[in-house]
């Protein structure tokens, strides 16, 4: 077996009681399968799988790979868990809110299957841990929410030689696949480049039905348990999509680009994926000493126009949930158009700071304030999410 490789890795693994079920008994039920047998619960034994995110799709991943009885189960995320998380994170509950998401998960697994090992990763995935991080492990699980993860994750495996699993939601659809750059086409063949910020609708702003996620993660982990035992044909060069109004499934093929420039190394994957450069950002606490020197406008936007203007261009009902005093509030939707006809009492020489959520939006929305002309517009790294987190924890999160 290989170390575990990573900054700060915890393991587990619960002690055994004399109420634990043998293996035989345990997974009785997918060792009578045909092709499956006693070979194939030994390479799920031995496997070690490393899972993206222990939200909504890693929720229905990581119980089914424990209760499958793969070995080794990392998990890397440096989230913690939220109320709003709860419909569809079925790895938490009420109790954990609060919680990392990761620590959460790890009692939910050890609680799940005592005969397995789960290794702790309380860190957000970059460029510069992933190769140390997936040399420690057989496959890679990706059920992250976000473009350059995704990429970061194609690019990683790739230059490792290991498989990817990959899944998506959105709303009510999903879609899984498989990559395996030694064997077949990878996620850049499918999406050679990212879409521009803010033009994908997050779970955040467009929600998602709960029940989407738990189909697209049955599929992730239906998908690792194949690659690992050699039953089944795994989804490499195709994608499974899902419309949970329709209750239908389609299949896209596709295949290596042969024009397409070799992995060789991992790069920036925010600035890939067009996130607005540090320059251009101003984090919570740096807000608010700004907020506190008195450099913001009222809401009726009657002060000098040397003041700061915060931006929300998020949806009315977040706004409702929480808000930044004085703040000038146009969704995104609605910002290019209100650009092109001005909006009232925001001077584009004058500082203007957008937020959103956690950042993705507003990096959107500053790409069009720089547009039209705003040469001191800036937009707060991390969103609301991180004026709740690090300057009034008061602020309600979501």
């Amino acid at each position: 077996m290989h170390p575990a490789a990573s900054t700060t890795p915890t393991s587990s693994t619960a002690p055994a009681s004399s109420t634990t079920p043998s293996s035989d008994t345990r997974y009785l039920r997918q060792t009578t399968l045909p092709g499956f047998g006693a070979s194939g619960q030994s390479a799920l034994a031995a496997a070690r799988v490393l899972v993206i995110g222990a939200g909504g799709l890693g929720s229905s991943v990581l119980p089914a790979l424990a209760a499958a009885g793969v070995g080794t189960i990392g998990i890397i995320d440096d989230d913690t868990v939220e109320t709003s998380n709860l419909h569809r994170q079925y790895l938490h509950t009420e109790a954990d809110v609060g919680r990392g998401k990761v620590a959460s998960a790890v009692d939910s697994l050890r609680a799940l299957n005592a005969q397995i090992t789960v290794i702790a990763h309380p860190e957000r995935l970059t460029a510069g841990n992933a190769l140390q991080l997936f040399a420690g492990y057989d496959l890679v699980i990706d059920g992250s929410d976000n473009f350059p993860t995704r990429y970061l994750s194609n690019d990683a495996a790739a230059l490792r030689g290991i498989p990817l699993v990959w899944g998506a939601v959105s709303q009510y659809a999903g879609q899984a696949g498989v990559c395996w750059a030694d064997r077949g086409p990878q996620y850049r063949d499918l999406f050679p480049t990212p879409p521009p910020p803010g033009s994908v609708v997050s779970c955040a702003v467009g929600g998602v039905l709960p029940t989407v996620c738990a189909v697209i993660g049955a599929i992730l982990a239906t998908e690792t348990i194949k690659l690992l035992t050699g039953v089944g044909t795994p989804l490499l060069g195709r994608v499974t999509t899902f419309d949970a109004l329709s209750g239908g499934f389609r299949e896209i093929q596709y295949a290596r680009d042969p024009a397409a420039a070799p992995i060789t190394e991992l790069i920036d994957y925010d600035l890939f994926c067009g996130i607005t450069p540090v320059r251009d950002t101003i984090t919570a606490e740096e807000l608010a000493t700004e907020i506190a020197r008195g450099h913001t406008r009222d809401s009726a936007l009657s002060a000098s126009p040397q003041l700061i203007t915060l931006l929300d261009v998020r949806e009315p009902w977040e706004v409702q949930i929480a808000h930044l005093p004085g703040a000038v509030v146009v969704p995104l939707g609605l910002l290019e158009a209100e650009l092109g006809e001005g909006i009232a009492g925001l001077d584009p020489a004058s500082p203007v700071v957008a937020f959103c959520h956690q950042g993705v939006r507003s990096a959107a929305a500053l790409e069009m304030l720089q547009r039209h002309g705003f040469t001191a517009a800036r937009h707060l790294e991390g969103g609301i999410d991180a004026w709740s987190r690090t300057v009034d924890p008061g602020l309600p999160r979501y």
